[in-house]
């Protein structure tokens, strides 16, 4: 028996408490504390039994809204670092369980080549999402094992540089470009519109460059060929030279004839469409990836949209016991002292005062809490096998300023990040 389940066990009988989730601990308040790394483990741990004792390791990103972390080059060191540990394991073959909506074109060449010096087996694991960069890992792989939540996406970027236009939703922010979305105006104006002569041509290129810098559309078309590069490196890890046509075709299909960049390829339509390396996993292997997944969607409040206001309030609201106050709640009870009178029994009138002097800060219409506050880390990103788990974590700073938009003066936040980059968790 693992310590984790004897100190439960031990919790129950000598407590008395009611029976507590499998992987936590009894604080010395007798609460129950979960483990998500001993829980995570557990579960990785049993995923490489029910696969023949392959080293498992997941990569998995933030898509939390508000808080998306992009795949990047720095996980590549991370990485390393489980395979160094698993390498006698990986000699069995090496499992990526990843989710991520992509990030940085070269990561996926980076991350499949690393993982091919420790194992010539490469299967990739998808509880759900895998995403532009995510799907080109895919690629790199041997079998790609589908839960039935699980879909890929087109490979084509959308890019951002110092030339991109701005974004009109996101004031001080550039609008990414995507490859496709240029290359459907000219087939628009072509096929749909009918244009077809030079001069007409020219004219459509300038409408173009009027609205977009010719140096943003020219970074969009360097990353576009990196990333039919990448994806051809990648399949021929695997696939054999007498399937070059075959290699060509699969890559149009994920660059430019899906159309649209979101599109969700389910494993249906991954292995009987795009005759990619698709299977379903077996029933236990399916019902283990979906809980490691759960797992990383609690940790990491996938399904909880971040918000840098909401963050601050709840950070510098005071506590009662155990429970944080909203500022709803203080007004209620301080409307509620009111219509009850001064005299409450046991409660002096000093008492009152000092709760209410107190409460200002926290009230709307007062004077506002904190305008600066350092909230606590965000989790964004995982790096993790039996062996070790290591995670990426931002410390942001945010305050609370004022900006003039459009005319007049109104609030705002402003956030800055003290601190960024890899941890291990203990």
């Amino acid at each position: 028996m693992s310590l984790v389940n004897q100190l439960n066990l031990t919790a129950r009988v000598v407590i008395g408490k009611s029976a507590p989730p499998q992987y936590c601990l009894l604080t010395v308040d007798g609460e129950w504390k979960d483990m998500p790394r001993a829980s995570r483990k557990a579960l990785i741990e049993k995923l490489q039994v029910a696969r023949e004792n392959r080293l498992t390791i997941a990569y998995v990103t933030s898509t939390r809204p508000g808080h998306e972390i992009k795949m990047a080059d720095d996980a590549f060191r991370v990485i390393y670092d489980h395979l160094e540990a698993g390498r006698e394991i990986a000699k069995n073959g090496v499992d990526l369980f990843i989710y991520s909506n992509g990030g940085s074109g070269t990561v996926p060449w980076r991350i499949v080549s690393l993982i091919r010096q420790y194992s010539k087996d490469l299967a990739v694991l998808v509880p759900s999402h895998a995403f532009s960069a995510a799907t080109l890992v895919a690629l790199g792989a041997d079998k790609i094992l589908m839960h039935k939540m699980g879909c890929l996406g087109p490979i084509d970027p959308s890019v951002t540089n110092i030339f991109n236009p701005a974004h009109p939703l996101s004031p001080g922010q550039l609008a990414p470009i995507s490859v496709e979305d240029v290359t459907a105006f000219f087939k628009l104006v072509k096929e749909d519109v009918g244009i077809t002569h030079e001069d007409e041509l020219v004219l459509a290129l300038t409408a173009l460059t009027d609205k977009i810098h010719p140096l943003a559309i020219g970074n969009v078309q360097r990353h576009h060929n990196q990333s039919r590069l990448m994806a051809r490196r990648l399949l021929k890890l695997h696939m054999k030279k007498t399937e070059e046509h075959d290699i060509e075709q699969l890559i149009d299909n994920l660059k430019s004839n899906l159309f649209y960049h979101g599109h969700p390829i389910n494993r249906k339509e991954a292995k009987d469409d795009l005759n990619l390396k698709a299977e379903e996993p077996t029933t236990a292997v399916e019902s283990l990836m979906w809980e490691l997944y759960l797992e990383y969607e609690k940790d990491l409040k996938l399904k909880e949209p971040f918000n840098v206001l909401r963050e601050m309030e709840l950070k510098s609201l005071p506590a009662i016991g155990n429970a944080a106050m909203t500022t709803q709640q203080i007004v209620q009870q301080m409307q509620q002292l009111a219509a009850s009178g001064i005299n409450l029994g046991g409660v002096s009138e000093e008492q009152i005062v000092k709760l209410a002097v107190a409460m200002l800060p926290f009230v709307s219409g007062g004077v506002t809490a904190s305008r600066k506050i350092e909230l606590d880390p965000i989790l964004g990103a995982y790096v993790e096998s039996a062996a070790r788990a290591d995670v990426f974590k931002t410390t942001l700073r945010v305050e609370r300023t004022t900006a003039n938009l459009a005319g007049s003066v109104q609030e705002a936040m402003k956030q800055e990040v003290l601190w960024q980059g890899w941890e291990e968790e203990k």
